[in-house]
């Protein structure tokens, strides 16, 4: 192939973008097998509320307290935060 480019002479036009139109060509698309491919709902679950992370530096001995607290309780060490944190709200 030469270096010449063979696409230059084409020119845009616009396309029709009525409702009708539009259905039209999406009918005749889905007669010929062709399907939709507009972006999906996210798989998965949906967020949960509780999404705020905290990173705190503890000393290990203050970690494995927290951890053995809400083991012994059944619940998660951000729920045993929650209950430190209420518990300090009320305080004030």
């Amino acid at each position: 192939m030469s270096g010449l480019n063979r696409l230059a002479g084409l020119k845009a036009r616009p396309k029709d973008t009525t409702v009708a139109e539009v259905r039209m060509v999406d009918e005749v698309g889905e007669a010929r097998g062709f399907v939709d491919r507009s972006p999906r709902k996210k798989p998965g679950r949906k967020p949960s509320p509780r999404t705020h992370q905290l990173h705190p530096k503890v000393f290990p001995s203050v970690g494995e307290a927290i951890a053995a607290e809400a083991e012994r309780q059944g619940i998660t060490q951000g729920q045993l935060i929650e209950m430190m944190w209420d518990s300090y709200r009320n305080r004030l």
